[in-house]
């Protein structure tokens, strides 16, 4: 076994992390004080070909693998975790599910912008009545003429407000319960609107938005992969955006973990550094541990979508350990730094608000308890109810 990166990934790493040092970090206090989405960012990442890590460079992308794109993801969430979501709907649940299921003509007009940076991506499955029950959804997509229209809405949408290319599902079979008759499509901007924008316990610098769709008519181009199959893309997608999702956790718990020691390493107490009392030496020892743990998940699922080997499992155990780990190490954070880490002055609050929602996007804790069953019950998965953004 070699678990050492590769100089393409350290590469890729290195660079990522001086981009968030220099662009990221010091502005993430008040992006997230402001709740401002920092548009002016992302233009930035798009350069450096950050925002299409793993997409080929025939269609404008940066043509690195997938294990690349994740250690992209636990840098810029290092730094501000709204960034590194607003990534990771972008690529896993935007960009690569149209690599994956989309016609040659549709990889060719939709992907390039996204991979370029020119549009940013959403991924529009939830609504009121269907989160974890995605299969109940209930935005309908009738045939009319050479097209469908599609109306409905979505709730809790990352990226809503400025996507400009939404992956969204909507049932074509009304005679048909559950994920059944679930078809997806590719929408632009102009087909929906936006009716909320969500005030967040965390990830303020990221958008959360509801949407409206009221009869967008879509030509049949528009149709992801076959009709009555959009499940089947929502499965996919989430599959490997859970991984994703391991990796924001994975970066905010490392940011929490660094503020920690080095403080702990500074501040005295009774004459002595609190990093010499066996106290705080164990939560610290207790971190490191847990935080090496969830990265080698988080990294072999990644390796193994690389690879294009089964990863369900995998990236549901990467996702369900550390999104808990890093709800768990944030909150340890805060104890080391004591009445400052309930403050503002330090950012680890910042992080224990951030980290709680990965528990819960993208499939909820209890939901990669459930998947990760099935696989070792030796019980297929079949029409599993998923949350989503």
């Amino acid at each position: 076994m070699d678990f050492e990166l590769t100089p393409e990934q350290r590469e890729i790493q290195g660079l990522t992390r001086e981009l968030a040092e220099g662009e990221i970090v010091p502005n993430a206090a008040a992006w997230d004080r402001e709740h401002r989405f920092p548009a002016e960012l992302f233009p930035k990442l798009a350069d450096l070909g950050l925002m299409g890590v793993c997409v080929p460079e025939e269609y404008g992308g940066a043509g690195a693998d997938f294990l690349s794109y994740v250690l992209v993801l636990e840098e810029l969430s290092r730094a501000d975790a709204g960034v590194g979501v607003t990534v990771a709907v972008h690529t896993s649940a935007t960009t690569l599910p149209i690599m994956a299921f989309g016609t040659d003509e549709q990889k060719a007009r939709f992907v390039p912008p996204l991979a370029r940076g020119e549009q940013i991506g959403a991924f529009a499955l939830t609504e009121s009545g269907s989160g974890s029950d995605a299969g109940s959804l209930r935005t309908r997509a009738e045939q009319d003429g050479d097209g469908w229209t599609i109306t409905g809405a979505k709730q809790w949408i990352t990226n809503g407000a400025v996507a400009g290319t939404l992956v969204a599902f909507a049932r074509t079979d009304a005679s048909t319960a559950g994920p059944r008759g679930v078809s997806c499509f590719v929408l632009d901007r102009e087909h929906v609107r936006v009716t909320r924008e969500e005030e967040k316990l965390g990830l303020n610098s990221s958008n959360t938005s509801d949407l409206a769709i009221e009869g967008a008519w879509v030509g049949l181009d528009r149709l992801l992969h076959e009709e009555g199959r959009g499940f089947r893309v929502a499965m996919a997608t989430l599959d490997g955006g859970r991984i994703g999702i391991a990796a924001q956790a994975l970066g905010i718990a490392q940011a929490a973990y660094d503020v920690a020691r080095a403080y702990a390493l500074e501040r005295e107490q009774f004459g002595r550094r609190i990093a010499d009392f066996q106290a705080i030496q164990w939560k610290l020892a207790d971190m490191a541990t847990e935080i090496d743990a969830a990265r080698l998940l988080v990294y072999r699922a990644a390796w193994l979508k690389g690879q294009g080997r089964p990863h369900t499992a995998e990236g549901a155990k990467a996702k369900l350990y550390a999104s808990e780990m890093a709800r768990r190490q944030t909150a340890e954070a805060i104890q080391v730094l004591g009445g400052y880490g309930y403050t503002k002055e330090f950012p680890v609050e910042r992080y224990y608000r951030d980290a709680k929602v990965t528990e819960i996007y993208e499939g909820t804790s209890e939901i990669q308890r459930l998947v990760i069953a099935r696989a070792i019950l030796g019980r297929q998965l079949r029409d599993e109810p998923v949350p989503s953004k």
